[in-house]
């Protein structure tokens, strides 16, 4: 694990860039590179939580060479009317926070990434969402078409349903 020293150095190192990256604006066509000192022990890999005004905020993998515009993109991109300077990027230093995907927001692709889920499924969970207002709790799921207990089980430590 990186020391926490290292950390808020990485930290500093990517709000700057990130700052950088909001003055100039968001299609600026050259993009910015975030590079990472391999300091961490092997296999343990790096997150950054990218909040604000994407569409799916949470932690992702940061890998060597990611830029901003990458990371961005995996959260699903900025609002529709938000404006991108209102982007948050946080490296994580716990080993056990893992991102939990949203099933009242995530887009069809990122549902299918669950296990189980495919385009079918990942399609039925967007129809079931949009017809009854969006899940109240995880359990919910099961009334979606083509969700069974084992599907459930297999997914239910990686869905939330936080706004």
């Amino acid at each position: 694990m990186l020391k926490r020293t290292h950390l808020i150095s990485i930290a500093a190192i990517i709000m700057i860039i990130f700052n950088l990256w909001g003055l100039t604006g968001c299609s600026s066509r050259q993009a910015i590179a975030v590079t990472l000192i391999d300091t961490a022990p092997k296999g343990i890999a790096e997150y950054v939580y990218i909040g604000g005004s994407v569409n799916n905020p949470g932690f992702y993998p940061l890998k060597n060479n990611d830029d901003v515009e990458t990371l961005v993109k995996a959260a699903g991109g900025i609002e529709n009317g938000k404006e991108c300077r209102h982007v948050q990027l946080i490296i994580n230093d716990e080993e056990d926070s893992a991102q939990k995907i949203n099933i009242n927001r995530a887009a069809a692709w990122l549902l299918e990434a669950l296990p189980g889920i495919g385009n079918t499924r990942a399609n039925a969970i967007i129809k079931y969402r949009t017809e009854n207002g969006g899940f109240k709790n995880i359990n919910e799921l099961l009334k979606v078409e083509g969700i069974g207990q084992n599907t459930f089980e297999n997914i239910r430590s990686l869905i939330t349903v936080d706004d």
